[in-house]
């Protein structure tokens, strides 16, 4: 049974969205920005039109919303609206090589680190086909530096390419990161970085299990679950790591609630937020979602009070391609 219910479209026609020429677009990864008063969601390929080839095509783009007050109700209707865009009034792609003969950057994750927002995006030469991920850096979210730190698609049999990442409690100063490919077809890893260290890949160093020592770091890696998956997101929330997926196998977006990372996730329990379905048996009061994928948590989520960015593409017709945020409880 699903968890979660449609709340609101985040994007698309009649959305506050469509006024910095974002109306087609999927994903909607928020993140608090620096200096604590605005939250930036980071969206894949956008259009102006309705959705793929209809009108200005970019990615990825950066929309601004203000910070949500503590106890406001994130998922109330239109509660979010977007302020301003990365590119004042038209919302511009955040990678210059982006778009053009074929390549389209899109985001996987991003994360705000003192006075500094990094974005994890992956080269595609055509879909799917990953060729490269790299860290990007701004501190004003309107200029974004390519970073050194990249990882060749092929790295780690590929498995380098989808990411989700989070800082760890107080006084661990590591970034966890789990990953995968970008096929839905691929288990997932787990690694980690001292978060002075994050842009230096040889400081690095991944969870994995060898008989005589066990699961250790600096082990070579290991899957830390099996499975086929997707889009994921890692947040700490009320004290325990969140982590979100769209789960393929199973055509659902799912969620654990780990006390740390490096828990067992083959014994952690699996919770169904949404479940997929065709469109003529759409239900977003029941969380039944046609083609759905995403689901990204929003800050400001609790335990109690849980909302996710969660996208759809009607790829028969592209009438239908947004991002929409749901909303309920894990407890339970």
């Amino acid at each position: 049974m699903a968890r979660l219910s449609k709340a609101s479209d985040l994007t698309g026609p009649g959305t506050s969205s469509e006024r910095f020429g974002v109306v087609g677009t999927d994903l909607g990864i928020p993140v608090e920005l620096p200096g604590g008063e605005e939250l930036g969601w980071f969206f894949g390929d956008t259009f102006s039109g309705l959705g793929p080839g209809s009108g200005h095509w970019r990615s990825p783009v950066l929309l601004r919303s203000p910070m949500p007050r503590p106890g406001e109700d994130v998922a109330a209707d239109e509660a979010v609206k977007f302020c301003s865009c990365a590119g004042r009034k038209h919302a511009r792609r955040l990678i210059r090589e982006s778009n053009h003969r074929g390549v389209t950057w899109l985001p996987a994750d991003a994360m705000t680190v003192g006075g500094t927002t990094y974005l994890w995006a992956m080269r595609n030469a055509g879909l799917h086909n990953v060729t490269e991920a790299r860290i990007f850096s701004s501190r004003d979210g309107e200029r974004w530096k390519r970073t050194r730190a990249a990882w060749p698609g092929h790295h780690l049999g590929g498995t380098m390419q989808l990411i989700t990442w989070a800082e760890g409690a107080a006084g661990d100063d590591h970034v966890y990161v789990f990953s995968s490919g970008f096929q839905r077809d691929k288990p997932l890893f787990l690694h980690r970085a001292p978060t002075d260290g994050l842009l230096r890949p040889g400081r690095w160093e991944s969870w994995g299990f060898r008989p005589e020592s066990g699961w250790q770091w600096g082990n070579p890696p290991t899957p830390v679950l099996d499975g086929a998956w997707g889009e994921m997101c890692l947040r700490r929330i009320d004290g325990k790591f969140v982590l979100v997926w769209f789960d393929a196998s199973a055509y659902a977006i799912r969620a654990m609630v780990l006390d740390h990372p490096t828990d067992n996730l083959f014994e952690a329990r699996k919770l169904t937020l949404l479940t997929g379905c065709g469109w003529e048996d759409e239900d977003h009061a029941a969380g039944k979602v046609a083609q759905l994928y995403g689901g990204y948590i929003v800050p400001g989520s609790t335990l109690d009070t849980f909302t996710v960015s969660v996208s759809q593409w009607n790829t028969a017709t592209n009438e239908t391609y947004k991002a929409m945020l749901f909303t309920g409880s894990l407890r339970g």
